[in-house]
């Protein structure tokens, strides 16, 4: 829910009876502040030219404004269709649907408009129709269970990063990287993990481990759960949060926690 908070591109893999469709989520087009700013935008202006189609998403309960106008005048240079998809269906009610559509559209001559609601699964068939009008026929690229091309400490360390942002307050999230630095199985089928949450001053490490490390716990616990489900293994997690100033600005340390450039 929070802007900017995707990082790098991650590839999710669709695949049913009669198709597979693969989905390239990239961080958010934006103005970029710092060098990890930067970065993210090359990845997702990158992406755009190896796309058949774009799916622009939005969020219905606010209103078009300059980040939502930013991007669609760096949409201008594409020739692909672009796949307006309205967000948070169930969050309004359906009559305030349409005025917020038409402010969109009189913007921008999207290929198509799909309304949805991503957590009630709501309209998602509607999606896929719409997306496969622009998608090419072609080979299976990857096998039926396929679902993504993360690893699993990769995406580990994704589901602490979003423990850390559902959790802090809004000057954290986009200061935070989590690093997991060991992932190993032991006898009984457990799993042992040791990862670092990296902020960039002493007052968020304060916030991320909360008044005597209680929010620090929380973030563990369920962080803990969502990896367990993941593995399929019991997992013991050990974090640390630790200091490295201004790391989005730092190449060296962007390197290190795995941001190369795209």
């Amino acid at each position: 829910d929070k802007p900017q908070t995707t990082r790098n591109r991650i590839m999710c893999v669709l695949t049913t009876d009669n198709e597979q469709v693969i989905f390239l989520d990239t961080p958010g087009i934006h103005k970029p502040l710092h060098k990890l700013g930067e970065y993210m935008v090359k990845a997702a202006e990158g992406t755009l030219q190896e796309v058949d189609a774009i799916l622009f998403v939005v969020d219905v309960t606010e209103d078009l404004g300059g980040g939502e106008r930013y991007i669609m005048e760096r949409l201008q240079t594409t020739k692909k269709p672009v796949i307006l998809i309205v967000n948070k269906l169930d969050l309004i009610d359906r009559q305030s649907v349409l005025p917020i559509i038409e402010k969109y559209t009189k913007a921008y001559d999207f290929a198509g408009v799909v309304p949805i609601s991503a957590k009630e699964k709501m309209n998602l068939d509607s999606l896929l129709v719409e997306l496969n009008k622009y998608l090419p026929e072609g080979p299976q690229y990857y096998p039926a269970d396929t679902v993504t091309d993360q690893p699993e400490r990769l995406i580990a360390a994704e589901m602490i990063r979003e423990k850390v942002l559902h959790l802090t307050r809004d000057e954290v999230p986009h200061a935070i990287a989590v690093e997991v630095e060991e992932m190993k199985a032991r006898e009984g089928g457990k799993v042992d993990i040791r990862a670092t949450i990296y902020v960039e001053r002493e007052s968020q490490k304060g916030i991320v481990i909360g008044k005597q490390g209680s929010l620090l716990k929380k973030i563990k616990s369920m962080a803990r759960k969502d990896i367990e489900t993941m593995l399929g293994s019991k997992t013991k997690l050990d974090l640390w949060v630790k200091v490295k100033k201004d790391w989005r600005d730092r190449t060296n340390v962007l390197r290190e926690l795995g941001f190369k450039n795209p």
